[in-house]
């Protein structure tokens, strides 16, 4: 199994817009983060985990050709903002599986009413299958098998995933124990740490390497990060030795 990590950063993106901040202004390329999802490749097959705004720019640039279904953390802007640019795929493949919690999916069909509609649908507007994601009821990914893990993003829940030894998690503040559980004997674990100061509905960057050493995976990947967390290779360099900073178009095979 292939993971890609098609973007690492925050809801803004790096560089922020008209920001002055050094990272903002960095010239190496880690610097650079389009908004966080991630591409899954195994065998035959290619599923996406979250789609922003910076999705076909994405897809561009990780030459992708094929994605079998689109799994959903939650329904925010910089993680379903991209919805529309499924139409090459939908041109070439048909209608597109989209995974998510049923408050996702209403969300979704609110604000993409034409890509949900079903009566005088607009020639060439984008179309989706909907599958419900229900916490404690694993569901098939190609041949294998998805665990949803609950956690909360302040007040809001969100669904990270499970497949196999890998775990994808983000925009956690909370975890209770009992989803923990789910993730243990992980040999990569994927999860969010936004920057060193406190936020009300992000792990900061102790909250996650503390969740880490709780989880205890082989090898732990930080993403959804803001400039504010400063320069990757700064950053990095203070990390514990199986933990490492991702970045925009890093690929780790399992």
């Amino acid at each position: 199994m292939k993971i890609y990590f098609l973007g690492t950063g925050t809801s803004q993106g790096i560089p922020v817009i008209g920001s002055d901040h050094p990272v903002c202004k960095s010239t190496d390329s880690k610097d650079k983060r389009l908004r966080v999802s991630v591409l899954i490749r195994w065998d035959d097959y290619s599923f996406v985990i979250d789609c922003g705004p910076d999705f076909r720019q994405q897809m561009l640039t990780s030459n992708c050709k094929k994605v079998d279904g689109i799994v959903f953390t939650h329904e925010h802007a910089d993680h379903t903002a991209g919805l529309d640019d499924i139409r090459p795929f939908n041109f070439r493949q048909g209608e597109m599986p989209i995974y998510a919690h049923q408050r996702v999916l209403d969300d979704m069909r609110s604000r993409f009413g034409y890509v949900f509609e079903t009566v005088n649908k607009y020639p060439g507007a984008p179309s989706v299958k909907t599958i419900e994601v229900v916490n404690d009821v694993p569901f098939p990914l190609g041949n294998k098998i998805a665990i949803p893990v609950d956690v909360m993003h302040g007040d809001l829940q969100v669904f990270g995933y499970r497949i196999d030894d890998f775990a994808y998690l983000t925009d956690v503040k909370t975890i209770e124990d009992v989803e923990i559980e789910k993730l243990k004997n992980l040999k990569v674990l994927v999860v969010n740490a936004l920057r060193e100061e406190h936020h009300f509905s992000h792990f900061n960057l102790q909250e996650a390497l503390d969740f880490i050493a709780v989880v205890k995976p082989e090898k732990a990947y930080l993403t959804h990060i803001s400039h504010v967390l400063g320069f990757h290779e700064e950053v990095q360099q203070k990390l514990p030795e199986n933990v490492f900073l991702a970045y925009d178009n890093l690929e780790i095979t399992l």
